[in-house]
């Protein structure tokens, strides 16, 4: 289920996490070659992605989240 990015903020190990609707979040952390996220590492990168979709973990085993 794809959601859109509405911020960002650190978690207690200083990893990147995107703020989702609903409330929910998911990690993004830049770390090639698995996960190639450059646009995570700068302030302007982060806000560039403001409003963009992201796929939530949370809302994609939740069926009632679709309607």
């Amino acid at each position: 289920m794809q959601r859109k990015i509405t911020g960002c903020h650190r978690d207690d190990e200083g990893h990147w996490i995107a703020d989702l609707e609903f409330g929910h979040t998911q990690h993004v952390r830049h770390t090639p070659p698995w996960m190639n996220r450059p646009w995570v590492v700068t302030a302007e990168g982060r806000a560039g992605f403001i409003g963009q979709e992201l796929a939530c973990k949370e809302c994609a085993g939740d069926e009632s989240r679709e309607t």
